[in-house]
């Protein structure tokens, strides 16, 4: 969880200890033993541990220790495990999606990735201009004139120059750059310029498809949701992990693998269904999206990830599914229907609010629910509308670290009580919410007021979002002020997590 965790050998000089410990044992099983009849466990944790031992250096083994379970299905864990007792039986994201993808990992961000379109195309337009050479392209871009292991910088340039005809899969496209911050990509499809581009992820990226993210397991357990949603290409580390994309819909190809496409433009495709997935399906009259929906809904569930935080730390998530045992189903089939498309139904709406580019009526749009409309206001010390300077994300909230990376700044937020106006409109939220909120700054006149404290602490593949994408915009790293609509942006982020969080549950 963080907290520093010493050996025992540490002392008020070295309070580390003890670095890195090993324990090596032979063990030998005899042909006439006795099996193990329980397994006893002690945790011993934290900064205290060593005075912990020498307190209880007298107490009896049954006072300290508790028998546990291993659980066969998760490799026999020696230690306390949260986990469902269904969760063997329960099909893993694999077992009913069976195609994924990892994501694209550019290794050039700053040259092939932006926020603005139209920078972008500069950047892209001055690499492939012919007339411009690789010292001119250095001085202006660095980034991507750097050699690196598997990336000669001066072959790669040479190659797009003299290639015969431009690859027509080249281009840019929409980025699922991180959550809530969908980016622009400069996608291509033969050399290294893009590290790791994944060739046979992108033709499956196509308009009307559905993509959730996942990893055998998240760094950070079951502390967060479990999956992010875009209809996007994505990124490696939408997941700070790295993520694996799961597509609903596949897109089918002809016998000589080119990609086969309807009359009027449009893909044929199949949907990304195991055999037993299908087999389960079937029966209820229901599809791939609504149990790709559900999957959605449940990744999403807290009460799933506390009652499975366990075994979440340790592989693919497993998805419960109304009637399913093993394939076979001991619930009627209506019932069973119903429980899942009530539960995909809550997975829609999960999906509208996590992509950033679908209006949310009463969130983002139209006449906004009163709880929501007071979050995230962007506000001036002197009551004006924000203009000018205003703009300027100038409160330390990131810096550029070693290379290109952007790291995350302190930043400026100041914590407060609800203001009465606040408390009236938020009264039936708080109890989600949380009972503080927060100031959270763009420079010393201009903010954006009431954020509560569910909502800036909210965290989804490993980041902190809102923390995370104000980090991006800092001035010193965007190069310029931000726009009015990237302010709006924050603030409809903020109200979409409030309402996430509400449909969920704390």
């Amino acid at each position: 969880d963080g907290k520093p965790d010493p050996s025992i050998f540490s002392t008020p000089g070295d309070p580390v200890g003890i670095q890195v410990g090993t324990a090596i044992a032979t063990l030998v099983r005899k042909a006439d033993h006795a099996p193990a009849e329980a397994v006893s466990f002690r945790h011993l944790w934290g900064q205290a541990k060593l005075t912990e031992l020498i307190d209880t250096s007298e107490a009896e083994s049954a006072e300290l220790y508790g028998d546990v379970e291993p659980s066969l299905p998760l490799g026999l864990p020696f230690a306390e495990v949260a986990v469902n007792r269904g969760w063997g039986e329960w099909p893993s994201l694999l077992d009913l999606f069976p195609k994924s993808f990892p994501g694209v990992k550019t290794s050039r961000d700053s040259f092939l990735v932006d926020v603005d379109l139209d920078q972008l195309r500069e950047r892209i337009a001055d690499y492939f201009n012919s007339e411009m050479t690789h010292q001119q392209i250095e001085q202006r871009h660095p980034s991507v004139m750097h050699s690196a292991a598997r990336y000669d910088a001066l072959a790669v340039r040479d190659s797009l120059l003299h290639r015969k005809e431009p690859d027509k899969r080249s281009g840019i496209v929409r980025y699922a750059y991180r959550p809530f911050d969908d980016r622009w990509l400069h996608w291509e499809a033969e050399t290294k310029l893009l590290d790791e581009k994944r060739t046979d992820y992108k033709p499956h990226v196509f308009e009307g498809n559905l993509w959730l993210s996942s990893a055998q397991h998240l760094r950070k357990g079951a502390e967060e949701p479990q999956t992010c949603f875009t209809s996007h290409i994505g990124s490696l580390h939408l997941i700070e992990r790295g993520a694996n994309m799961f597509p609903a819909w596949l897109r089918n190809e002809q016998a000589d693998g080119q990609q086969s496409m309807l009359e009027g433009g449009g893909e044929q495709r199949r949907p990304n269904l195991s055999a037993k997935a299908q087999a389960y399906l079937d029966p209820l009259g229901l599809g791939v999206e609504e149990l790709f929906h559900h999957a959605l809904a449940v990744l999403h569930d807290p009460a799933y990830r506390e009652a499975n935080a366990g075994a979440l730390r340790m592989e693919w998530p497993r998805i419960p599914l109304p009637g399913w045992t093993n394939g076979d189903s001991d619930t009627d089939v209506g019932d069973a229907a119903d429980e899942l498309r009530t539960s995909a139904a809550r997975g829609r709406e999960l999906a509208a609010l996590l992509d950033p580019e679908t209006p949310v009526p009463g969130v983002t749009t139209g006449t906004l629910r009163p709880e929501l409309a007071a979050i995230a206001v962007p506000s001036t010390d002197d009551d004006h509308n924000m203009t000018g300077d205003d703009f300027s994300l100038m409160a330390g909230w990131g810096h550029f670290g070693t290379g290109d990376a952007v790291m995350p700044g302190q930043g400026h937020a100041d914590e407060r009580d609800y203001t009465a106006p606040e408390k009236e409109a938020m009264a039936d939220a708080v109890d989600v919410l949380g009972d503080s909120t927060r100031d959270v700054h763009l420079n010393g006149n201009a903010r954006w007021s009431n954020l509560p404290a569910a909502v800036w602490n909210y965290k989804l593949g490993g980041y902190q979002v809102l923390k995370k994408w104000l980090s991006y915009r800092e001035q010193k790293v965007l190069g310029r002020n931000m726009l009015p609509e990237e302010v709006r942006h924050f603030t409809d982020t903020a109200r979409r997590i409030a309402a996430i969080l509400m449909l969920t549950g704390p």
